[in-house]
């Protein structure tokens, strides 16, 4: 199986859509999923997500499947500098400034964290993902998961950046501070995530493709890098 993580398209969040640039992102994101083939969408209930994954949808004629639990992230700190922010968006640096809190274990205890209790957050975050992940046929087993339906099907889940990289985190059994200074997914973006089965008994989660938006550059649309807005040549 083959897990597409879908970031929504160009956000207008005080409107609660997308930008009519945004509609545009969806639009050509459609194209390349039309090509590529899926069986299943499903989709954060959100309206931006709802939006981008309803031109998909559309294109293929596939229901979209709600799931709540993959609404954005509501997790939030108080940082001195740039005041109330979302956790992803503190600087790197201070993520990787204590190299001895960067493991599955201790990321939490890093000083820029102190006091958000985001364990169980997090925790119920995994605890969601991996119920989904054995409806869909892998049961979690530790580190690893247990093909119970082995299948070759294309998944596409249409969600948010924080949201995305808690969850890629947690497949890839990696710390979450290490996924939130390390990774960024942009707008319309397509991580894709293989249930790799090289035997009987297990399935490991593996990226084979991050933050991918060319099907931006195959429509000539601006590519949007943390908000610069870079012309395509």
């Amino acid at each position: 199986m083959r897990l597409l993580l879908i970031r929504h398209a160009d956000p207008d969040y005080p409107n609660k859509t997308i930008t009519e640039h945004g509609h545009r992102e969806a639009r050509a994101l459609a194209d390349r999923l039309a090509g590529l083939g899926l069986d299943r969408i499903y989709s954060s209930p959100l309206p931006r997500a709802v939006q981008t994954a309803e031109y998909t949808a559309k294109r293929l004629d596939l229901p979209i499947q709600v799931e709540d639990w993959t609404r954005e992230l509501t997790w939030r700190i108080e940082h001195p500098a740039l005041g109330r922010i979302p956790v992803w968006d503190v600087p790197g640096e201070e993520f990787r400034g204590d190299a001895g809190c960067l493991t599955l274990d201790s990321w939490d205890r890093l000083g820029c964290l102190s006091g958000a209790d985001l364990r169980p957050l997090y925790e119920s975050l995994q605890a969601y993902g991996d119920e989904f992940l054995e409806r869909l046929g892998y049961r979690q087993d530790g580190a690893l998961y247990r093909p119970v339906r082995r299948n070759s099907e294309k998944v596409a889940l249409f969600c948010h950046g924080g949201f995305g990289l808690a969850f890629l985190a947690h497949l890839l059994h990696i710390p979450l501070a290490l996924a939130w200074s390390g990774f960024w997914l942009p707008p319309s973006s397509v991580t894709t995530v293989l249930m790799d089965e090289r035997s009987d008994d297990w399935a490991v989660p593996r990226c084979t493709g991050l933050g991918d938006i060319s099907h931006l550059y195959a429509a000539r649309l601006p590519v949007q890098t943390r908000g610069l807005l870079a012309n395509v040549e």
